[in-house]
């Protein structure tokens, strides 16, 4: 790559638009999994890709071919595949040939820069399009994946075999995957890494449709670094049956009404409704961008959420509550050493996400540049930690919610167990509102009756008026662990935080559908006429 690197770099400074950065990025992917249905094996894979990004910035720093115009898409990269051997023969011309491609789309995008800039009106943050960063130079042992295909198939079936005991459902499964992320890069400021980390990764789900036609689903996910980080099996057993008993116990809820009130969001809910309603906003990007709301781009130095509440995004703490984070790393995917951001202290918005692409009073990465192979880098979340200094033990924090409630004089308040994950409108012609998706929740009644599981409650809301409202936290911490979709992609993050309580949360009612359950009884179901179960 390095010698690549030089010979490209030093033919191009010769041309009439010469560049004054290159890099490269080989994101070498090793992945295996086996996935399982009703005691039975449903998918077998195996893969082993590397692909190949390149970065050619032509120009300036102050002003090159990555200037953001209002409603433009960048897109020079192409995550190339390359040759999984390391052999410089077969690697060098794809690297040739896609070095000369990207640099073409990057002279002729420069042009049209410079010429929008004479016709249009000025952005008003005219910071530079990329900062100068301390170049890198590291190198660490290849990480391998150490998958025993025939344990973790026998695993699979074995888990997934317990689902029988649930007949209503549509669909279940249980699939378990291990993947080995190594990563090159180079670039013409010297920097040279190479690093990589292994994950590892057990899905369980579950999905049926009730009467009246509503969807209804649950799941449950384990992450580690290793296959050995992962949980017990019998534990692995009881996260089945939890969530084959919940989509049964949905399946006869009732269906939730439009509400406003007051809710208690569980650790891992509450860590999901930050990554969607703040983690977004406060990546560095959206700050430059003029088709961005820019709900906090003016707001640094302003209290944003209730002074006992901070928020660190840290993509060098590897554990918390004693769980795997996925959002860890050493390297961005520009090279920058990744390092702990406060973003929010005692209430108060303190900075950005940021990645080489500098802003208004931030000019430097702090390691959070990141992208799925094949697309462009931009400031991404890592890992999201929610700390609180108003914390109170969660039977505490419910008896909290109940006189909210008598005080609000509203029938009852709610409890948000599992989210799935949602959406948020950052754009500025949105309505800079957000979406989550609740699988499990409760109403909890002041009167002391049994808390009611309910389906089908969209969160809705928006960011500053929701923040506004939280009352208190819980005093234990919970990992939500997933993968996040954006401009770049989809890479792995963690939201990390206690339990809230909100003194106002609106839901709206889910759509049903239009299908209805199947008619015929399912085999698994005693009611099937003459219906015999395996005696595997």
């Amino acid at each position: 790559m390095n010698q690549e690197l030089l010979r490209n770099y030093q033919a191009l400074k010769k041309a009439e638009t010469p560049p004054y950065f290159l890099a490269y990025e080989v994101t070498d992917l090793e992945t295996h999994e086996v996935g399982a249905t009703l005691g039975v094996l449903n998918s077998q894979s195996n893969s082993h890709n590397r692909y190949l990004d390149t970065t050619i910035r032509v120009g300036d720093q102050k002003l090159d071919n990555y200037r953001r115009v209002r409603g433009d898409r960048i897109q020079f990269t192409s995550g190339t595949p390359i040759s999984i051997e390391d052999v410089p023969s077969a690697i060098k011309p794809r690297m040739w040939l896609e070095t000369d491609r990207v640099y073409r789309a990057a002279a002729d995008r420069l042009i049209r820069i410079r010429t929008n800039q004479q016709v249009k009106a000025a952005d008003r943050d005219q910071s530079a399009d990329f900062s100068s960063e301390e170049a890198y130079a590291h190198t660490e042992a290849v990480y391998k994946t150490n998958f025993d295909a025939a344990h973790w198939s026998e695993q699979a079936r074995e888990w997934s075999r317990d689902f029988r005991a649930f007949p209503d459902l549509l669909s279940s499964a249980v699939t378990v995957s291990t993947q080995a992320d190594n990563r090159y890069l180079v670039n013409t400021e010297g920097t040279r890494v190479e690093h990589g980390r292994g994950f590892a990764r057990i899905v369980i789900s579950a999905s049926a449709k009730a009467k009246d036609g509503m969807d209804v689903s649950d799941f449950e996910t384990f992450e580690a670094f290793e296959p050995s980080g992962l949980p017990s099996a019998e534990a692995i057993h009881t996260a089945v049956r939890k969530v084959g008993q919940n989509v049964e116990r949905l399946l006869a809820a009732k269906p939730a009404e439009p509400f406003v009130g007051p809710a208690i969001f569980s650790g891992r809910a509450s860590g999901v409704f930050f990554h969607e309603i703040f983690g977004h906003r406060i990546e560095g990007h959206r700050q430059k961008d003029e088709a961005e709301g820019q709900t906090f781009t003016t707001k640094v130095g302003e209290k944003i959420l209730p002074d006992f509440l901070s928020v660190t995004f840290d993509p060098t703490q590897k554990q918390a509550a004693g769980i795997d984070l996925n959002g860890w790393y050493e390297y961005d995917d520009e090279g920058v050493l990744g390092k702990p951001v406060k973003a929010v202290e005692n209430g108060v918005l303190r900075s950005f996400l940021m990645s080489r692409s500098p802003i208004q009073g931030f000019d430097h990465s702090n390691g959070h540049g990141r992208r799925q192979p094949g697309l462009e880098v931009v400031s991404r979340q890592s890992n999201l930690i929610v700390s609180s200094s108003r914390a109170v033990p969660f039977d505490e924090l419910r008896q909290m919610l109940i006189a909210e409630i008598k005080r609000q004089n509203k029938p009852y308040g709610l409890f948000f167990d599992n989210i799935t994950g949602g959406f948020t409108t950052t754009q500025r012609g949105g309505s800079q509102s957000f979406k989550v998706i609740p699988l499990i929740v409760y109403k909890i009644y002041p009167d002391g009756r049994p808390d009611e599981l309910i389906r089908g409650a969209d969160l809705v809301g928006t960011p500053l008026a929701s923040f506004a409202k939280i009352m208190a936290t819980s005093d234990k911490q919970e990992v939500f662990n997933g993968y996040c979709g954006a401009e770049s992609g989809s890479v792995p993050v963690s939201a990390v935080s206690p339990a809230i309580l909100i003194s106002e949360m609106e839901i709206e009612k889910k759509d049903s559908g239009q299908d209805l359950p199947p008619l015929l009884p399912s085999p698994l179901s005693a009611k099937a006429d003459g219906a015999k179960g395996d005696t595997n």
